[in-house]
C-alpha cells in the first residue's frame, strides 16, 4: 500500500489530467484500451489524489447539494412495512 501512496504523491496536475482523460475515454494516450484492472486502479488513484489536492466541489463524483425541490410527502416504502424488522 505504501507504494500506492508514494505513486499518488508523485502525480502532477498534468498527470492527473492525462489519467482522467484516459479513464473517461477508456484509452491510454497511445491508443491502447485500459483493462478493467487499469480502470479500477486509475479511478482509485484519481480519487486519492483529488482528496488531497482539490476542493470537494472539483472532485470526481461531486454532486452538489442534494436538497429536494419538492415539498410533497415522502414516498412510501413499498418493500417493507414500518413494523417489519430487518435482522
Amino acid at each position: 500500500m505504501s507504494s500506492f501512496l508514494q505513486a499518488i504523491e508523485n502525480i502532477t496536475p498534468e498527470i492527473h489530467q492525462s489519467l482522467k482523460l484516459a479513464l473517461e475515454i477508456g484509452k491510454w494516450p497511445d491508443g491502447r484500451k485500459l483493462t478493467p484492472e487499469q480502470k479500477e486502479l486509475t479511478l482509485q488513484a484519481l480519487i486519492a489524489w483529488e482528496a488531497r489536492n482539490l476542493p470537494e466541489d472539483q472532485r470526481i463524483g461531486y454532486m452538489g447539494e442534494q436538497a429536494c425541490g419538492s415539498k410533497s410527502e415522502p414516498a412510501p416504502n413499498l418493500l417493507f412495512k414500518s413494523t417489519d424488522a430487518l435482522h
